[in-house]
């Protein structure tokens, strides 16, 4: 007896751009393999973050980061949904804009010049767990840390605990929603109320002065307190 199954599903995308042709030919190669499902697409000039979200999109594309479509939208998007993931296309190689875009909390960039194919197979490489960007911004990015890092010298384990002020069940929760973990799961995975996960994220998000419980992860990573 044979038995066929379709494609593994990688996740689901809403589409983001101001010319309809180019959404037309990004939505057809999309749902081409069938493994990206696409749950809504609209122009730049009429994106909202309420409705994108609705669509309960795990990724969205977006069509450059300009006045039409502002950081302000990305911004919003991140803020109301950290886990979402976010590629921009069409952008430029100006390093700051880039930078920018990294700290607003996206997880891909792609310059005007990417092809349709190009940006489509970003998008997979986004799904499957990848960070996205071209070898030149790449360098851009490490000198930026590299900067960073001369900066200000890296803490010890000891000395970055003492700075947050983490408890040992603050460094668990921590480590449980940089796994991905739901505020549900961290809270059966500990025997805790989720009402207490969320006062203790809460806690955790002002000690080390982050907007999400994304960032929060990302203040601690940078701190040495988690795996890379």
């Amino acid at each position: 007896m044979n038995c066929q199954t379709g494609p593994v599903r990688l996740g689901t995308v809403y589409l983001i751009s101001e010319h309809r042709l180019l959404r037309e030919t990004l939505l057809r190669l999309l749902e081409k393999k069938g493994d990206i499902a696409v749950v809504g697409s609209c122009r730049s000039s009429e994106a909202n973050a309420e409705h994108i979200l609705s669509s309960q999109c795990q990724m969205i594309l977006l069509d450059a980061l300009n006045t039409d479509c502002p950081a302000s939208l990305v911004e919003n998007l991140i803020s109301s949904s950290p886990e979402i993931k976010i590629v921009l296309f069409g952008m430029d190689e100006n390093p700051a804009t880039f930078l920018n875009a990294v700290g607003l909390g996206i997880s891909g960039y792609l310059l005007k010049e990417a092809s349709a194919a190009e940006i489509v197979g970003a998008v997979r490489e986004v799904a499957e767990g990848h960070m996205v960007c071209s070898p030149e911004l790449c360098m851009t990015l490490f000198q930026f840390v590299a900067r960073q890092l001369r900066q200000k010298p890296l803490l010890t384990y000891q000395e970055a605990r003492a700075k947050f002020g983490l408890t040992t069940r603050q460094s668990q929760l921590v480590a449980l929603v940089a796994r991905g973990l739901t505020n549900k799961e961290i809270a059966g995975s500990l025997n805790l109320s989720e009402f207490t996960v969320k006062n203790h994220l809460r806690r955790i998000m002002r000690q080390v002065d982050a907007q999400s419980r994304t960032e929060a992860v990302e203040v601690i990573r940078a701190e040495g307190l988690l795996p890379a």
